[in-house]
Order: structure tokens, then C-alpha cells, then sequence
């Protein structure tokens, strides 16, 4: 893959259902993962939502092909300010396209903070999109191992995110 390559990324809900979207540039891929940089401005379509969004942050994103969660962490004045991890079904890539299922559940860091958030939107799916028990039980337990990895600075956890922020423009 080419640095600097458009790729998009796509989430879904349970039964590949459209439920939003943007470009990224590629900054890393190897067989298990991918790191992408989301541009300030970039705008992401939020079909659920039916609306466009406009992003004014920059993102370093990573998106794990065997791993259950993604990784968003904001950068503002050359630092991480917060992180924002979805629970969901490892990632897929076909040619400029990853795409995961998004499970609802999310960990935040905020202020310094870890925060589990939208347990009610993992309810509310988990009977909107019949989540099988064996999925619901999968979510929570790798919510769990989430936050043990965050808590041991296992990686991406390790300083690998802060390594791609030399590749923001200034």
C-alpha cells in the first residue's frame, strides 16, 4: 500500500447495515492492522443519522483485523487529547475499504478519564438488530479485555498512536 493512499472507512451495523463513513489516509497496514490519519475538515456521513457531519479535529485511527475494538484518538497542539474505542467485530479490508460492525458499547478517555459509554444504544440494538446471546456476551467480555490492555499500555495502547503524530500537517 501507498502512505498517503485514500482509504475509507466504513461502519456497519449487525447484518452490514450502512451506519457511517469517511476518507482517511493510510499511514500503516500490516496483516493485522491499520493505522489511518483523519484530516481536520474531513466529513463523515452518518447514515443512521441521515446528516453530514464536519470534522474539525485531526485523528489517529487504528482499526485491528483480529482485535474487537477500534481506536480514535484525537490530537490537538501536537498531543493526544482524548480516545474514543469502539467495541466491535474485527475489521475488514477490501482493497481502499475497512469496515467493521459496530457493537454500540464504547470506551472513552476524556480529562484524563476512562468512561464506558452508550450501554443504552448496545440495549436498544442488541434487541433492534436480535443480537444472538453468544454476541452480547463477546461484546461485554471484550470490553473487558479492552480496558486491562489500556490499563497494562498494551499496544496500540504503548506509545504506537503517538509515533504517527510527526504526520499531522502544522
Amino acid at each position: 500500500m501507498v502512505i498517503d493512499q485514500q482509504i475509507t472507512i466504513k461502519a456497519l451495523k449487525l447484518g452490514n447495515h450502512s451506519h457511517y463513513d469517511w476518507h482517511t489516509k493510510l499511514l500503516e497496514m500490516t496483516d493485522t492492522y491499520v493505522i489511518v490519519l483523519g484530516e481536520y475538515g474531513r466529513k463523515l456521513h452518518h447514515h443512521t443519522k441521515q446528516n453530514i457531519f464536519t470534522i474539525n479535529n485531526w485523528t489517529i485511527e487504528f482499526f485491528s483485523f483480529d482485535s474487537w475494538f477500534t481506536v480514535s484518538a484525537d490530537v490537538v497542539d501536537g498531543k493526544i487529547q482524548q480516545y474514543y474505542c469502539n467495541i466491535n467485530e474485527p475489521a475488514r479490508v477490501d482493497g481502499t475499504i475497512v469496515s467493521f460492525v459496530d457493537l454500540d458499547l464504547d470506551l472513552v478517555q476524556r480529562n484524563g478519564e476512562w468512561k464506558v459509554v452508550d450501554e443504552d444504544e448496545f440495549e436498544c440494538n442488541a434487541m433492534k438488530f436480535s443480537y444472538p446471546q453468544e454476541l452480547i456476551d463477546r461484546a461485554r467480555q471484550e470490553l473487558d479485555h479492552l480496558q486491562i490492555r489500556i490499563q497494562n499500555k498494551g499496544f496500540p495502547f504503548d506509545g504506537t498512536l503517538e509515533k504517527f503524530i510527526d504526520c499531522i500537517p502544522n
